[in-house]
């Protein structure tokens, strides 16, 4: 349902939103979307109860796309840089739409679900974009394009799978990066945006509504806002696209050329193809890295970074605290020839310069469940 906020521009409000309010979140602005930002427990027990416990995230501002009929692998083959034929069943991927500069227009997950069926989920700040972008390539294949209306749920962390199985939900035979149809109208996989071993459930509102009641129930399980999913995020060394990943920023430079199988690399047909080959081939000018601020003061989204020279080295693209790793954390964009762990920037916060060091990534260790 849509209505008005504060600001006077349409906003989207969450179908579940009724219980976020009981549950006293503090709600704002997050891609036109009205989402809770954090619960009375505030950002940092939120964040800690995740990776010690499980969270609870309605993600349902993120929009699920089912893709179908004889050219759907061959639309998406078209629309992403990988292979959908390749996909086992229930086997997911991770990938992007690009423009044809090789720009990342969104970063996606997809997962097949048929021989000629597959689940995309898209960003909240894309989902119109995207549907556009299915909709204009999908004229040329025999294929249809649906978006779901579901509530979209995550619940991350150590005890996630224990408390899905409390609440009725088996999760066993489901592994890291697959995803599956448990019931009528329900998908299910297993991923996470926080480095935890999680899930992510797609079901109809009043099935959704049920689930929410079951989980909390459960004292492992507590709801988290939008604030500690970014903190768990950036400490997992996950982008967000909007900031870390941009339609001038390609896969090379984001680090993620490993989401690209080698033969799609050389020989596939995706929209940006010819681009993305010859950024490879001169090398990307920037390189998405791991930022790690001396001192307790983070460095934010947007701060230049300069070298020891004074001379301009890149910029911050996410920035914060991280609660787990105990100090701030960031990731940015630098000149690829200082793209090494150890090099010492200097982030601009308001004038100040932050020493700052070029860090492996993650700052957490990953937890999934591959096996």
């Amino acid at each position: 349902m849509t209505g008005q906020d504060t600001t006077g521009e349409d906003t989207t409000h969450l179908p579940l939103e009724d219980l976020h309010q009981a549950a006293g979140a503090r709600f704002g602005a997050f891609a036109g979307w009205s989402m809770p930002l954090t619960y009375p427990p505030g950002v940092m027990k939120e964040h800690l109860h995740t990776r010690d416990h499980a969270g609870l995230f309605d993600i349902s501002h993120m929009k699920l796309f089912e893709v179908s009929g004889p050219g759907a692998a061959a639309l998406l083959n078209r629309a992403c840089p990988f292979d959908a034929r390749a996909l086992e069943i229930s086997q997911s991927k991770y990938t992007f739409f690009l423009n044809e500069a090789a720009g990342i227009i969104d970063d996606l997950i997809v997962t097949r679900l048929g021989n000629d069926r597959f689940m995309v989920v898209a960003n909240a700040g894309n989902a119109v974009e995207d549907e556009k972008h299915l909709y204009a390539l999908a004229a040329d294949f025999d294929v249809s394009v649906e978006p779901l209306d579901r509530v979209f749920l995550a619940i991350q962390g150590p005890e996630a799978w224990a408390a899905l199985s409390r609440a009725g939900i088996e999760t066993g035979s489901l592994l890291f990066m697959h995803g599956i149809e448990p019931r009528q109208n329900w998908f299910m996989s297993r991923s996470g945006y926080t480095g935890e071993d999680g899930f992510e459930i797609g079901l109809p509102e009043a099935e959704a509504r049920d689930l929410v009641a079951k989980l909390l129930e459960d004292e492992r399980v507590q709801w988290i806002g939008l604030a500690a999913r970014d903190s768990l995020r950036l400490e997992a060394g996950l982008c967000l696209h909007g900031q870390d990943l941009t339609p001038e920023i390609d896969p090379a430079s984001a680090g993620l050329m490993w989401a690209i199988p080698k033969e799609v690399r050389a020989a596939g047909h995706f929209i940006g193809a010819d681009a993305l080959r010859s950024i490879l081939e001169r090398g990307p000018s920037q390189k998405r890295v791991g930022l790690k601020p001396d001192g307790r003061q983070p460095v934010r989204a947007g701060a230049a970074l300069v070298d020891a020279d004074g001379h301009p080295a890149g910029h911050v693209t996410s920035g914060g605290f991280g609660p787990s790793a105990g100090h701030p954390v960031a990731m940015g964009h630098v000149n690829a020839a200082l793209a090494k762990p150890g090099t010492k920037l200097f982030a601009d916060v308001r004038g100040t310069k932050i020493p700052v060091d070029i860090a492996a990534l993650p700052f957490t260790p990953h937890r999934y469940r591959k096996g």
